[in-house]
Order: structure tokens, then C-alpha cells, then sequence
């Protein structure tokens, strides 16, 4: 269990690296920052995200999901704001990054696949 969530963070700071290539207005200053923000974003996807889920879900229904990228984005905000070496410059790059970040924690659970 400790061993798929330390992957998951892995997956989740090489989003983050990638975002940060690819977008503007988000950027890290060292690689330890980008592997804590990994693990902070895992966190605050399980701690986190559900109630915010919970909470915009009549939004979310009524924008047929695409609200979704914005509780993304928020969360990937949340941790920027709880670690100093990350940083994330507005909405607009916060979904980008959400996009980012998404796309290839899909891409690494397709590669892993867990058995069930």
C-alpha cells in the first residue's frame, strides 16, 4: 500500500515536472520541492478533493464535469500555497496544469495497472 503511494506520487511530481515545462506560470525550484509537491498532491487528492467534490457537485453536473478541471486546479493551487519552492500563477495555468497532470497520472496507471 505504502509501495503504490509512493508511485502514485512519483507519477504525480512527473505531471508536475512536465506542467512545469510545458506551462507558463508554473514552476518549482529544486527537485526535492517537486517530489514533496507530488506527495502533497497525492494527500490532498485523498484528503481534500472528495469534500470539494461533494460540494460542487450540482456545478459539476451542471457544466457536464468540465468544473472538475477547476477543483483540479484548485487542488494543485492548495499545494502550491502550502509549499514555498512551488508555484502556480493564477487559474489559468492551474488548469493547464491540472490537464497536464491528469494526462499523465492516466498515461502511469494504464502503465501499472493494478490487479483487482
Amino acid at each position: 500500500m505504502i509501495l503504490k503511494f509512493i508511485l502514485r506520487a512519483l507519477i504525480a511530481a512527473a505531471g508536475l515536472w512536465l506542467a512545469a515545462r510545458l506551462v507558463p506560470g508554473v514552476s518549482y525550484d529544486n527537485l526535492t520541492s517537486l517530489l514533496i509537491a507530488g506527495v502533497l498532491l497525492g494527500i490532498v487528492n485523498a484528503l481534500v478533493r472528495p469534500i470539494v467534490f461533494i460540494l460542487t457537485l450540482p456545478i459539476t453536473i451542471v457544466t457536464l464535469g468540465l468544473f472538475l478541471l477547476v477543483v483540479n486546479a484548485a487542488m494543485i493551487g492548495l499545494v502550491a500555497v502550502l509549499l514555498k519552492g512551488f508555484t502556480v500563477d493564477g487559474l489559468v495555468p492551474g488548469v493547464l496544469a491540472a490537464i497536464v497532470t491528469g494526462v499523465v497520472s492516466w498515461i502511469g496507471q494504464m502503465l501499472i495497472k493494478e490487479d483487482r
